[in-house]
């Protein structure tokens, strides 16, 4: 596949970016490469299309599989598998968003609550300072999560309306 040099630009910063969000550079230029392309490639393709080591590129493949962002497309005649990546920049992000819910968030949660919970000997007791920081802890992730599994419900064009009012009270705070 050749690659214009704005597509080369949008990979190299989508893995860049990659690493600043936890994920491998190489994991997300190859979600890149395949969110640009308009036809489903294999891993060969891949490999020759980005320069990168083909063992690498099917590791790679396995974690964007495992975070259900792409997906392996059987093509007639062919016996090699070919991968596609999700289209829907909100589907993408309402899936990568719950993957890190329970992968980051959630855990948190039951750490907080455990500590929270946790009485008896004085090894295991809170001082007041550390509990109130952590009750305050808390009682933010309970009106995140409450937000995230309400508007987690909606439909893709309600969240974007939603997110359009959010603009439009913005300029209206301005105006007060």
């Amino acid at each position: 596949m050749k690659l214009s040099e704005s597509e080369k630009k949008f990979i190299l910063h989508w893995g860049e970016m990659g690493g600043k969000w936890g994920i491998n550079r190489t994991v997300a230029q190859i979600h890149a490469l395949l969110f640009l392309s308009p036809n489903a490639l294999n891993a060969e393709d891949i490999s020759n299309t980005l320069t990168i080591a083909r063992s690498n590129v099917s590791t790679s493949i396995k974690e964007l599989l495992s975070w259900e962002i792409i997906k392996a497309i059987p093509l007639l005649g062919d016996r090699r598998e070919h991968y596609e990546a999700l289209k829907d920049v909100w589907q993408m992000f309402r899936i990568i968003s719950e993957k890190r819910k329970r992968r980051e968030i959630d855990p948190t949660v039951n750490i907080i609550k455990e500590c929270l919970a946790e009485k008896g000997n004085n090894d295991n007791e809170l001082n007041e300072y550390s509990r109130e920081r952590l009750q305050s802890l808390m009682e933010f992730f309970e009106i995140i999560l409450t937000f995230y599994d309400t508007t987690n419900k909606l439909p893709t064009n309600s969240i974007i309306q939603l997110l359009k009012m959010s603009k439009q009270m913005d300029q209206f705070l301005k105006l007060i």
